[in-house]
């Protein structure tokens, strides 16, 4: 457990202890683990962290929940880790986290990919509804997110001009429950962006795994570019 201003987050780290950084940031209701088969590829060249956000996993389950607190989070993660510049990967609710945080720290991201990430226009979803029981994560978490995608505060599509890291978009296709028009708009509006579509829904990582990785580390400095069916 690492203390980041206050909360405390579960983090694995795992992969080349001498590789540049990654940082893999889970959906909402996932948690560091949801990387695992990303984690252990990217492992070979990378030195591979993958925090669970607070409410998720082993982290503390404070009760407030909020994109920008989730940010901060982050970034006071990346200072505990003492981690200058590295990659932020982010799923859905993690690539906004990675999204904000690199509007507000441009100088401290490397690299960013943003994959299937709700783009920051009001979204036309309902909240899911509560399963009974009780769930491996908090449920506030729910309720609050989606009340922040339905209405997001306008900074947040300002702030993608803002962002100077190279930056790779994954799109899933007519699958995925997103606008993908939306997420082509928002790798317009960051100055050095790439989009690429691997057509198979939200989940891009678990349901094409080998294509995600391949792109992804074709992206990473040093990689092949990646050209998939």
């Amino acid at each position: 457990m690492i203390d980041a201003g206050g909360i405390r987050l579960a983090c694995r780290v795992s992969g080349d202890p001498g590789g540049p950084p990654v940082v893999l940031l889970h959906a909402l209701g996932e948690d560091g683990s949801d990387w695992t088969a990303v984690a252990e590829e990217l492992g070979r060249r990378h030195r591979v962290f993958t925090p669970d956000l607070r409410g998720h996993g082993r982290s503390d389950r404070p009760g407030q929940y909020a994109f920008e607190l989730m940010r901060d989070d982050l970034g006071a993660l990346l200072d505990a880790l003492r981690l200058e510049r590295p990659t932020l990967v982010g799923h859905s609710m993690g690539g906004v986290v990675a999204y904000l945080y690199a509007a507000k720290h441009p100088d401290r991201v490397d690299r960013l990919v943003l994959e299937d990430t709700p783009p920051p226009f009001p979204l036309d979803a309902a909240a899911p509804q509560h399963p009974g029981g009780e769930p491996d994560f908090d449920w506030d978490a729910v309720t609050a997110t989606y009340a922040q995608l339905a209405r997001p505060p306008a900074d947040w599509l300002t702030g993608l001009e803002a962002i100077t890291a190279p930056t790779l978009f994954v799109a899933g296709g007519s699958h995925s429950p997103l606008p993908q028009d939306q997420i082509a708009e928002m790798a317009r509006r960051v100055a050095d962006s790439r989009l690429v579509t691997i057509p198979c829904g939200h989940r891009v990582h678990a349901c094409r795994p080998q294509d995600f990785t391949a792109t992804l580390s074709g992206f990473l400095p040093g990689g092949t570019p990646h050209h998939y069916r």
